[in-house]
């Protein structure tokens, strides 16, 4: 197993328009010289052996050049990439995609279509290790056994996913990564398979990147999660953290369902329109704050002199649970509540008293 550490990593690329058959600049620089680019500022991440990092961010940030970096498809413009003990990319060094000892599983498997399951998951192995059931061994940890004779075009989209797993963990590389490889799926075919994804990694005692735009992929599927912004990785932790302590508002707002509202500091910890609330960790030395709650932590019930008044103005059904939209008295102000559904679930035009629960989150406006 082996480490993967990510130290300041730029990359750039020149913008560029393609008009007809022709390849344009999108816009220069001053002399005439291109304006790059900035895909990666400065990343810092770090993959320890046996775990799976989700690297999380909005369309844009940087996930996939970070991946593409990793594997070697890219040269990084500075900084080091380590692999365990070697640097596979830094100052004068390159070593290319094949000598990386990185696999790769894609969006869609990318399966060989005239070979068969099991030829597809041996293709990178050696015939000693053939012969030593290492094809049969991770198509049963991926839920396969018995499928090696199958073709690719037999299978079902989650099945060929699974072979496109199973043949990223057969010539056990350093690292695995996964490049939004659940996406295409459909919403309950996804959560199965991510599952036993993360079961088979497990047993196996891989190291894997996943990355991924879906929040709950990140917070379930993963040990540590990264959330990237603008070229750089903002925050990392375990997801628990990550959800319940962001290091700041746009990440609380971005990761999970959140509530944002303008406070102050107050002696019980900050103001705000749904009360005195206390703050999680030492109060920060603004006037003017921007205040985090998650919709779960919003109690909805009948109003009572003690609870905040508000009105249902929206809900959206989920099954196991609803996510309320409340208007406030001062008609300016709507919170999201989330609640367990039931039969008393309160329906749009209701009145409802509202209390906080657990402590909040505050930064500096």
């Amino acid at each position: 197993m082996t480490d993967l550490t990510v130290t300041g990593v730029h990359k750039h690329f020149q913008r560029r328009l393609r008009s007809g058959s022709r390849e344009h600049f999108w816009r220069r620089g001053r002399g005439g010289g291109e304006d790059p680019v900035h895909a990666l500022a400065g990343v810092d991440l770090t993959v320890p052996s046996g775990l799976l990092v989700a690297v999380l961010g909005p369309s844009g940030c940087g996930k996939t050049t970070l991946l593409r970096c990793i594997a070697g498809f890219e040269r990084i413009d500075e900084g080091s990439i380590r692999l365990g003990e070697r640097t596979v990319a830094g100052t004068g060094r390159h070593t290319p995609p094949h000598r990386r000892g990185c696999a790769i599983v894609p969006q869609e498997g990318a399966l060989f279509p005239h070979l068969s399951v099991a030829g597809n998951v041996g293709y990178g192995l050696d015939r000693a290790a053939r012969e030593r059931g290492r094809v049969e061994e991770v198509l049963e940890l991926v839920g396969l056994a018995g499928y090696g004779r199958r073709m690719p075009h037999e299978l079902s989209g989650g099945q060929q996913q699974r072979v496109a797993v199973a043949r990223a963990l057969a010539p056990r590389p350093a690292i695995i990564l996964l490049d939004e490889p659940f996406s295409a799926l459909d919403a309950h075919l996804r959560a199965e398979l991510r599952r036993d994804v993360r079961q088979a990694l497990q047993e196996d005692g891989a190291t894997a990147i996943l990355v991924t735009h879906d929040q709950e992929e990140a917070l379930s599927l993963a040990d540590q999660v990264a959330v990237m912004r603008d070229g750089r990785v903002v925050q990392q932790g375990t997801p628990a953290d990550v959800y319940r302590t962001p290091n700041d508002a746009w990440v609380g707002g971005f990761v999970g369902g959140a509530v944002l509202l303008p406070g102050s500091p107050s002696p019980a910890g900050v103001r705000t329109v749904l009360g005195d609330l206390a703050l999680r960790g030492a109060p920060p030395s603004a006037s003017a704050l921007t205040v985090l709650l998650r919709p779960e932590q919003i109690a909805v019930g009948p109003p009572a002199p003690d609870t905040v008044p508000a009105t249902v103005v929206a809900l959206d059904f989920h099954g196991h649970d609803a996510l309320l939209t409340l208007r406030l008295a001062d008609q300016a102000t709507t919170v999201a509540a989330r609640v367990l559904s039931a039969a008393d679930t309160p329906t749009v035009g209701d009145p409802v008293g509202l209390r906080v629960t657990g402590p909040a989150s505050a930064w500096p406006a």
